[in-house]
């Protein structure tokens, strides 16, 4: 693993002194710092300020895939935040993500990001709820991935609004006032919710666009390499079938945790 890594930074900054770079320089693309967060709790006056939401029983990809994305958009600093800063577990217990604001030290941003996971946690809390729909306030944009969608409905930002979430969980969507799209993303004024897991990436290139325009987001799609070819055509509920339908939700919460 380090090895590779290793490898692909040497030989990124071989061919940025061989030229290469060049092309990347005139899409306009800026490489971000590697610890671009800022600190304090309104941040810079100028720059794109995107925060993410993180929770016990977040699901990685919904936060991770977007960030890979928007973190690079020109101009904008992404700041993690929680009910308390440092590790949160993901939805499996596996992996950990870091925590670098407190919901307090965050009192706006530009684009909030709320992923998906286990939320109802996130959905009971009043104060993680309260900060929603103040920094939802000032918001250019707001977004979920996958089931953040029921923690902004839980917020009360979906009533009236056509929606999308995890296709296993969309008649969830009607207690909040939305209707269900069976989309990759849907987008309602300044909200953008959605599908699951990996539709956050084709999302967050939607969003680059808003933010920045499609050249940023064509020459970041080519960046991340998005340019999936499954092996396999299952990959919506209507294409797959009952039987892989059911298989699919066993296999995303084996022992029914």
């Amino acid at each position: 693993m380090f090895t590779v890594d290793v490898n692909r930074r040497t030989a990124l900054r071989a061919a940025a002194a061989a030229g290469i770079g060049a092309g990347l320089t005139a899409t306009g693309v800026a490489a971000p710092a590697a610890a671009d967060l800022r600190t304090g709790t309104d941040g810079p006056a100028t720059g794109l300020r995107i925060a993410i939401l993180l929770f016990d029983g977040v699901t990685p990809i919904d936060a991770i895939g977007p960030y890979e994305v928007l973190c690079r958009v020109p101009g904008a600093s992404v700041l993690t935040v929680g009910k308390r800063t440092g590790p949160v577990r993901s939805d499996t217990g596996v992996l950990a993500l870091g925590v670098d604001h407190t919901l307090r030290e965050v009192r706006r941003a530009d684009v909030l990001l709320v992923p998906g996971g286990n939320v109802r946690g996130v959905q009971a809390d009043p104060a993680t709820i309260r900060w929603i729909q103040q920094i939802h306030r000032g918001t250019t944009w707001t977004v979920s991935v996958c089931t953040g969608a029921l923690v902004l409905g839980a917020a009360g930002l979906l009533r009236g609004l056509p929606a999308t979430t995890y296709w296993g969980l969309h008649a969830q969507l009607a207690q909040f006032g939305a209707a269900y799209v069976p989309d990759r993303f849907v987008e309602a004024g300044r909200i953008i919710t959605a599908a699951g897991m990996s539709a956050g990436i084709d999302m967050a290139l939607h969003l680059a666009a808003k933010l920045a325009d499609d050249r940023i987001a064509q020459a970041l799609q080519l960046t991340v390499e998005y340019d999936p070819r499954p092996p396999f055509d299952t990959g919506s509920p209507d294409k797959a079938g009952p039987e892989l339908q059911r298989l699919a939700l066993e296999l995303l919460n084996p022992g029914g945790r």
